[in-house]
């Protein structure tokens, strides 16, 4: 009689340790719930996200790669896939500025919506040029990305954001979260040590984006056009920047990768200077992605082409 009793109770543990393998297998509900959805706006803030979210989130990114955000409209696929997630990131209300008609378009109840650089003093944007303009979307420059002191605050709220919608990753957000400040620590150290010890403090620039990254290292922007990316100078203005960068001696005049260069190549061949990619990182070009480069990467490349006008004090 025990013999028959040991023989079930060990095909009774066999059984239950079957089913318990099957659930396991099959992934159970309880052991995998489901990912937290994200949509982001454009590069950075995929990319802050991505770091942040790391395995335990799926996160997508809106614009593509490659697109100028600046003139980027959401499609209603683009609106629906915002409704449909559970958080949406954004850089801000100056940057994306279709977002507050979104907004009004959409169920809001179910929806995380995360303003990265919430609780940053925006510094006003010098647009002498666009005055006549009646968009005032532009009176801020919304660029903080560029600051990696600025974009490390960005990661904060994005990390706290998502532990308050997924508190049961809390843990892994907050490693994660560590680990890319950490890189945009040593990254902002390399820019500190690089820009201190050079003789110039001045570059020229097609697009005003770099305000926040010349203010965190002492230096001093001269843009050739406005925030807009595609705004053009008048005849005026680009006569007025001739002089002045002959007086300087400026070398270099930067442009960036996914606008037209016609407007900087015209004042580096007035001045005899050269021309050099400073990449705003407002997307990747398709030979950045191709090079394996992401945020930190573009950053490096940006502080060794500053270098080329920073160290030339001829």
């Amino acid at each position: 009689m025990g013999k028959y009793l040991s023989v079930i109770l060990i095909f009774l543990l066999l059984l239950s340790g079957c089913s318990n393998a099957a659930k396991t297998k099959g992934g159970s509900e309880n052991t995998n719930p489901k990912k937290l959805q994200i949509v982001t706006t454009f590069y950075p803030m995929y990319y802050f996200t991505k770091q942040v979210a790391g395995d335990v989130a799926n996160v997508n990114l809106l614009i593509p790669s490659g697109v100028e955000p600046h003139d980027w409209d959401p499609t209603a696929k683009d609106i629906a896939r915002i409704q449909d997630s559970d958080v949406f990131i954004f850089n801000s209300p100056y940057f994306e500025t279709w977002t507050e008609k979104v907004f009004k378009s959409i169920d809001m109840s179910k929806l995380k919506v995360v303003e990265a650089s919430k609780g940053i003093e925006l510094m006003d944007s010098d647009e002498e040029e666009d005055h006549h303009h009646t968009d005032h979307h532009v009176s801020k420059d919304p660029h903080v990305w560029l600051s990696p002191v600025l974009a490390a605050k960005e990661v904060v709220n994005i990390a706290k954001a998502l532990e308050e919608v997924d508190p049961g990753n809390k843990e892994q957000y907050e490693k994660n979260a560590e680990a890319i400040t950490a890189k945009l620590a040593d990254l902002d150290q390399l820019y500190k040590g690089t820009i201190d010890k050079a003789q110039r403090k001045d570059f020229v620039t097609q697009h005003a984006a770099f305000g926040y990254l010349a203010k965190q290292y002492g230096l001093t922007q001269i843009p050739i056009a406005g925030i807009s990316p595609d705004a053009e100078p008048t005849l005026g203005k680009l006569a007025e920047l001739a002089k002045l960068t002959k007086e300087k001696n400026v070398k270099i005049v930067y442009f960036e990768g996914l606008t037209s260069s016609k407007v900087a190549q015209t004042l580096a061949n007035e001045i005899g200077a050269d021309t050099e990619v400073l990449n705003p990182l407002e997307g990747l070009t398709k030979e950045e992605e191709k090079q394996g480069l992401d945020y930190i990467g573009v950053m490096e490349k940006n502080l060794a082409a500053l270098k080329m006008s920073l160290y030339n004090s001829k």
